[in-house]
């Protein structure tokens, strides 16, 4: 089973600060449970997983060579096996749900266990029979399916992390990191004597023994000893991340290159056919061991409980499954899992494991402590080892808190922070990594391009998009009472959105101008609060200095304590998304925007938005997350691009480059940008060829499409086939009346400028300086226009 836990720091120059550090730093480190995307059931040697990119991150399973479907098919955020069934937790923590295994190959029993929209579980543990699970916030431990000789910890107990085995469980303490453990019989109080105040950052259970990583990174077992289960084989601090124990064996995941490692258990758990391969979590039964492999997240399974008579059926013929739980984080401790808003479907994020994979792995044995120095109650090679490790820990840990001081103290003063004075915003633009340019292999025959070049506009298009010096470069800052009695304390009444972000609020500032108040998650969870920060961070970043007509303004912030709002001009007219894809705008006069002529309009304000974002911000903008609902409508129909929280800064070569993790929305996201992670201007022109077919459809990004409406279909993959064929007549929104002649050309032209758009590779794809030109024409074509279009040529007038 796999974990996250918390960063282990960079290696920098030591510094005599370690010693005053690291008591203040110490205290971050923590653990998490045994909870994942991956489990078992033993006696039926079943394995089932969460499967990636889907929309609802249903469990799928595979048993006696059937791919089975769990019902329902709903988002599950975490699974577990035991014996006879697995549970899963449903994404939000807000109910528990059991399958029996019965004798039907292509069902399963469902049982619930639990569902409570106040109380929150996490740190899901299911033993051969027990389930046990911690409240999230308090970590104290509820049981389910337990008998009466079933023992639970004291309710004074609050654990970070849990892990069930044959009869007994395990925890992690919150204070002190000490195991606890609790259950039938005496294998409970055996375990939790031998690891006596041992510091603990993550454990991991067996049938009868426990095995997790010490407070130094070592490997460390405990337990039922009767196979060599126990016998840890030789490694360096870190060097061992995913563990996964059976009844007589256990495996280990090596962090340097993925492979897995197995001990004890007669001598029947080979790898030697998974050589070569990398796995990203493993998990065990009584007998066997199940992995997913980094390449495909495909699941392999081995050992004398598994047949591997046939050596083609090792690999289970399940969908992809991902690769750790979807949770609700920023995952600053070390980032966010490659790939993760596609795997996650957009619902939440997989954080990269804790500690933080070195790029250099730790030294089997850690270098003995000079003999000069080296005292002599610590000569065995054990105690050298341990010392020296916590050494170099207090090193590290020390050598980052003294320059973090030091920047902090230039910051306070450099600010004017430290001398009472007011603060403004200023613009300081977020850090980005850079790279050089890369085509990735891929060596396609250029396409011809259908659109016309336009690049003799763009001085008179910024003096005209670029409104005049009545907004200063920077944002006023409000105080939380001004923003509380502009909303009248935040009330339900004033509420008009929300989002990962927070809560968004319409309110009346004194001077009588009406304002949207954005307001962070008040969560005091650190993970929730630096997500908000961040967000916060960049937003007040890029807004506080980019003023334009089809930008959202930013009038002011605040920043009190844990309180993170942001202030904008209020947009009467919410976003596109709503227009379009509101239940209740069914009528084909409900909405303004039910016109061709509206339509195209919104569109071309949009993109002259971005195109100066892209060709007149200095440095050019990156905005990363162009979507129909980050498009909002002012009072005079006016279309403005909004929320900056994911936006990037532009190399200033123009070349591609690669910055630290991928981020979007499903359905917008570009293609390129996903599988290559590489990011350029052409990402923010996908994103709005995926509106405009939304324009021109009605359809949502991701849809339900086909009988039953139970396929989920991309608006690209319905709307380009109909293009190309000439056949764009059978997807137009048909809330919209047809489009009249003149206007035809105009629907025309803008179905093939979105076609270019969406196209697979970034250098096929038109500028934005080519759409606002193509829009600009679509948009005098509803008024009147001469000659034809076809999808081989498109030609714009001069306007």
């Amino acid at each position: 089973m796999m974990w996250t836990e918390p960063p282990f720091f960079s290696t920098v120059t030591v510094t005599i600060a370690a010693v005053l550090t690291f008591s203040l730093l110490l205290p971050l480190c923590h653990a998490l449970g045994s909870a994942t995307s991956l489990a078992f059931i033993d006696a039926s040697a079943t394995v089932c997983g969460i499967v990636a990119s889907q929309p609802t991150g249903r469990i799928e399973c595979y048993r006696r060579g059937h791919v089975i479907p769990v019902i329902p098919d709903v988002s599950f955020s975490a699974i577990s096996g035991g014996r006879n069934y697995f549970c899963g937790l449903r994404s939000g923590n807000y109910s528990l749900l059991c399958w029996d295994i019965v004798s039907s190959n292509v069902t399963f029993e469902r049982r619930r266990l639990y569902q409570n929209d106040t109380v929150l579980f996490e740190n899901l543990a299911v033993g051969d029979t027990q389930v046990c699970a911690t409240v999230v916030g308090t970590g104290t431990v509820s049981c389910w399916r337990i008998n009466s000789a079933f023992e639970l910890p004291s309710g004074y107990d609050q654990f970070a992390s849990i892990s069930s085995g044959s009869g007994f469980s395990c925890g992690i303490l919150k204070n002190g990191s000490r195991v606890r453990c609790w259950g039938n019989g005496s294998i409970a109080r055996r375990i939790e004597g031998e690891f006596r105040n041992m510091s603990m950052l993550s454990i991991i259970a067996g049938e009868s023994h426990v095995c997790g990583l010490n407070s130094n990174g070592f490997l460390v077992c405990r337990g039922s000893n009767s196979f060599g289960q126990i016998d840890v084989p030789e490694g360096g601090s870190f060097e061992y991340s995913g563990l996964a124990l059976g009844a007589e064996h256990s495996c280990a995941i090596r962090r340097l290159n993925g492979s897995v490692l197995c001990w004890g258990g007669r001598g029947l758990f080979s790898v030697n056919f998974t050589q070569g391969v990398s796995f990203e979590t493993i998990v065990s039964g009584s007998n066997f061991t199940c992995g997913l492999t980094t390449n495909n997240f495909s699941v392999m399974c081995w050992g004398p409980g598994w047949s591997n008579s046939d050596n083609s059926r090792f690999v289970l013929p399940l969908s992809p499954i991902l690769p750790g739980p979807c949770v609700q984080s920023s995952c600053s401790e070390c980032g966010i899992y490659p790939q993760s808003q596609i795997l996650c479907s957009g619902h939440g994020n997989i954080c990269k494991p804790w500690p933080c994979s070195p790029k250099i792995p730790f030294p089997a044995t850690p270098p003995a402590i000079p003999p000069l120095v080296q005292p002599p109650s610590l000569a065995p090679a054990r105690r050298s080892k341990a010392l020296t490790t916590y050494l170099l820990f207090f090193a590290i840990v020390g050598s980052v808190g003294a320059f973090a001081g030091i920047c902090t103290v230039i910051y306070c003063f450099w600010t004017g922070v430290c001398l009472g004075k007011k603060k403004v915003h200023n613009s300081v633009q977020p850090t980005i990594t850079r790279g050089g340019s890369s085509n990735g292999g891929v060596n396609s025959p250029s396409r011809s391009s259908t659109i016309i070049r336009q690049t003799s506009r763009i001085m008179r298009r910024q003096r005209s998009g670029t409104s005049s010096t009545k907004h200063p470069d920077r944002a006023e800052e409000f105080t939380l009472a001004e923003l509380a009695a502009a909303t009248n304390n935040f009330s339900l009444e004033n509420k008009i959105g929300a989002g990962s972000y927070g809560v968004v609020y319409r309110g009346k500032l004194a001077d009588g101008s009406e304002v949207a108040i954005k307001r962070g998650d008040t969560s005091t969870k650190t993970k929730k609060f630096q997500e908000k920060e961040s967000a916060f961070e960049s937003e007040l970043a890029f807004l506080s200095r980019l003023h334009h007509k089809h930008l959202v303004r930013l009038v002011g912030y605040c920043e009190e304590k844990d309180e993170r709002l942001l202030v904008y001009e209020y947009m009467k007219n919410g976003a596109i998304y709503d227009h379009l894809h509101d239940k209740n705008n069914v009528d084909s006069n409900s909405s303004v925007l039910n016109s061709w002529r509206m339509r195209i309009k919104i569109a071309l304000d949009a993109s002259r938005g971005i195109e100066y974002l892209h060709n007149y911000a200095v440095p050019s903008i990156i905005h990363r997350d162009i979507k129909s609902s980050n498009i909002l409508i002012d009072a005079n129909w006016t279309a403005r691009v909004s929320d900056f929280g994911l936006s990037l800064m532009s190399p200033d070569s123009g070349h591609d480059y690669w910055p630290t993790k991928a981020a979007g929305t499903v359905g917008y996201i570009d293609p390129e940008y996903y599988g290559r992670n590489v990011l350029t201007a052409k990402s923010d022109v996908y994103g709005l060829g995926v509106v405009l077919l939304e324009l021109l459809t009605g359809k949502r990004a991701i849809f339900k499409h086909g009988e039953n409406e139970a396929i989920p279909v991309s608006v690209v993959d319905y709307a380009v086939p109909a293009i190309v064929g000439e056949e764009l007549s059978q997807i137009l929104d048909p809330r919209v009346e047809p489009p009249e002649l003149n206007e035809t050309e105009a629907v025309e032209l803008v179905a093939y400028t979105a076609m270019h758009c969406v196209h697979l590779e970034g250098k096929d794809r038109p500028t934005m300086a080519d759409i606002v030109a193509n829009l600009e024409c679509a948009l005098t074509l509803c008024d009147t226009c001469h000659g034809s279009i076809s999808s081989a040529t498109i030609s714009t007038v001069s306007v």
